[in-house]
């Protein structure tokens, strides 16, 4: 399979590129610099037909959620303008388009996992832009994919794994949030997973996220305790905590699907993720 992957300089997209080629796949791997999404519809069609792919992953979003409460425009013009252009021209060069949504198009209010069929409703301009884009990719091809996943964290971008790492190197205790509930999910397990949705050319909305769920605060202490470091985690909330973009309160990912191919654990995904770190010599 020829298989072009958008954002590949991300951290998503770094291990689609990886796992494709793993798998034996031919790939394309444009970075931003090589491909914009956001260029208008004929020139992300010309560049597609150009590359004549069999399947297209895209992984070019805008993830900075509450910089998308102070520029929506912007980040729609990337999450939903352009994933829908790049659904078009897929869909007009014979490829099937995989698109990376997320848990954010749901309120959170929810006590059981969400499924593909569920009503969405996004709080934050983030998730507002994300479903943009998944309606201009449903409305392209029915037989496009869109992949909603959640907490994703990997090498090569910024994430909470990071983040909390580097915060333990520089204090004794941190203060995490025990009311916010996910499902932590490493690139390394996810990534595969795309291509293969690639492979089976299945369509249609499916939930891809870890098994299982945490708080904020469970995550990190499994960090810590994964990673061997001593810091303490304090409980706290998300009203002692404001931020620009309002999250999710509960956001686990379940599904419906007979066909959908399942993720590890999370924890499982955490101790891969950084005993790959540490194969490398990195901290996260």
């Amino acid at each position: 399979m020829r298989l072009l992957v958008t954002g590949a300089h991300g951290m998503l997209g770094r291990d689609v590129v990886a796992a494709a080629a793993d798998r034996g796949h031919e790939v394309l791997a444009w970075a931003r610099a090589d491909f914009d999404v956001t260029a208008g519809p004929d020139a992300v069609r010309a560049a597609v037909e150009r590359a004549a792919p069999t399947a297209v992953v895209n992984c070019a979003a805008w993830t900075d959620v509450d910089g998308a409460e102070d520029d929506e425009a912007g980040a729609t013009a990337v999450n939903g303008a352009g994933a829908r252009d790049l659904a078009l021209a897929a869909a007009a060069a014979g490829a099937q388009l995989v698109h990376v949504s997320t848990d954010y198009v749901f309120d959170g209010t929810k006590r059981t996992p969400y499924v593909e069929s569920d009503p969405v409703g996004p709080r934050s301009a983030y998730g507002r832009s994300k479903l943009a884009g998944e309606q201009g990719v449903a409305a392209a091809s029915p037989d496009h994919a869109i992949v909603r996943t959640a907490w994703l964290y990997g090498a090569g971008g910024p994430n909470f794994v990071a983040t909390m790492l580097r915060l333990a190197g520089e204090r004794d205790e941190v203060s995490v949030v025990t009311d916010q509930i996910g499902c932590p999910t490493w690139t390394g397990h996810l990534a595969p997973v795309l291509v293969q949705i690639a492979e089976r050319g299945q369509g249609g909305v499916q939930h891809a996220a870890a098994e299982g769920s945490v708080s904020w605060n469970g995550f990190a202490q499994a960090i810590f305790e994964t990673a061997g470091v001593d810091c303490r985690v304090l409980p706290t909330t998300t009203d002692a905590f404001p931020r620009p973009a309002p999250r999710p309160a509960f956001s686990v990912l379940g599904t419906e699907r007979e066909d959908h191919i399942p993720l590890p654990a999370w924890d499982a995904g955490l101790r891969a993720h950084l005993g790959a770190a540490t194969t490398i010599g990195e901290t996260t």
